[in-house]
């Protein structure tokens, strides 16, 4: 597996130009519109970095015929090697995944990869726009690479189901990444039931980044995300917390958002900032509003139910 001396798991649009058509570069176009099925292949089509493939979420990233399990069920891991393998991706790839959304499609594929076992993966920090920013060129051609040689590990880790969840309400951190009208409960565009799980802080993705799109500095993360309640929490193979860091409840922090997509922007802004990688509740909302759980509105994250 291709290995890079910095340990970010982003890449700037300057160190990826330059590693352009190096043989065990694959990067990953994984573009996607809410609503709008097919759009991201659309965008690919129209105009996409020299090189890239495209991988779709709603058929590539997820399972949707796994039932009760939210908009956006993850894949077999057996099932995503075999997509990755035969885009050319290997066990020797370096994978560098873009969106056009501030990262939290990519950051999807990152963490999916990590999960997995594939340490060579990063995200195009700024994304397409960044890249064309910068006047580098965007191509029309499909590139077809031949079929990798790819081993991932054959379980998921690092995941709750909503039981989990209501179990941790009182003892874990819940970081919601949705916008503040969706978590508030003043709108809800897709999911039955508008508002949040119960004690959730709102910890919106575009908090994590700066005027130009890209990621904030990792000192300036760790300010934000500690003061969201993600602090040190031991395990699951992460980063050690920053000196002095506070600690969390013993439950943990949980990344959600509206169906385990855009929660794991949150995951990503942690990794950079040093902190331990929190958990993920796949489902997410679109998972909870169809069981009937409780549910909080306003601004305020609200207290846990009172348990029979």
């Amino acid at each position: 597996m291709v290995g890079m001396v910095n340990s970010s798991p982003l890449i700037s649009v300057e160190e990826l130009a330059r590693r352009i058509g190096e043989s065990d570069l694959r990067i990953v176009d994984v573009r996607w519109v809410l609503g709008r099925p097919g759009a991201g292949r659309l965008a690919y089509d129209a105009g996409h970095l020299p090189g890239a493939i495209h991988v779709d979420l709603d058929t590539q990233l997820a399972d949707l015929s796994v039932a009760n399990a939210g908009r956006h069920p993850l894949p077999r891991p057996a099932a995503l090697e075999g997509t990755l393998s035969r885009a050319g991706i290997g066990d020797d790839s370096l994978v560098v995944a873009y969106d056009d959304v501030g990262g939290w499609v990519a950051a999807r594929l990152w963490w999916m990869l990590e999960r997995l076992r594939h340490r060579a993966v990063r995200v195009l920090d700024g994304g397409i726009g960044a890249w064309t920013a910068a006047e580098l060129p965007l191509h029309t051609d499909t590139t077809n690479y031949p079929e990798g040689r790819l081993r991932l590990a054959d379980a998921w880790s690092g995941t709750v189901d909503r039981d989990d969840v209501l179990d941790r309400l009182s003892r874990a951190v819940i970081l919601d990444a949705r916008g503040g009208p969706r978590y508030r409960g003043e709108t809800e565009p897709i999911d039955p039931v508008a508002g949040h799980i119960p004690t959730a802080v709102n910890a919106p993705t575009d908090g994590n980044l700066g005027p130009d799109g890209r990621f904030l500095p990792a000192d300036q993360l760790r300010v934000r995300l500690q003061g969201l309640g993600a602090a040190s929490v031991q395990g699951l193979g992460a980063a050690p917390a920053p000196e002095g860091a506070a600690s969390a409840p013993e439950g943990g922090v949980i990344v959600s958002c509206g169906s385990g997509v855009s929660a794991l922007h949150n995951a990503l802004a942690m990794r950079i900032a040093g902190l331990p990688d929190p958990l993920l509740y796949v489902g997410s909302w679109s998972d909870w509003s169809t069981a009937g759980y409780p549910v909080a509105t306003g601004p305020e994250p609200g207290d846990p139910p009172v348990r029979a």
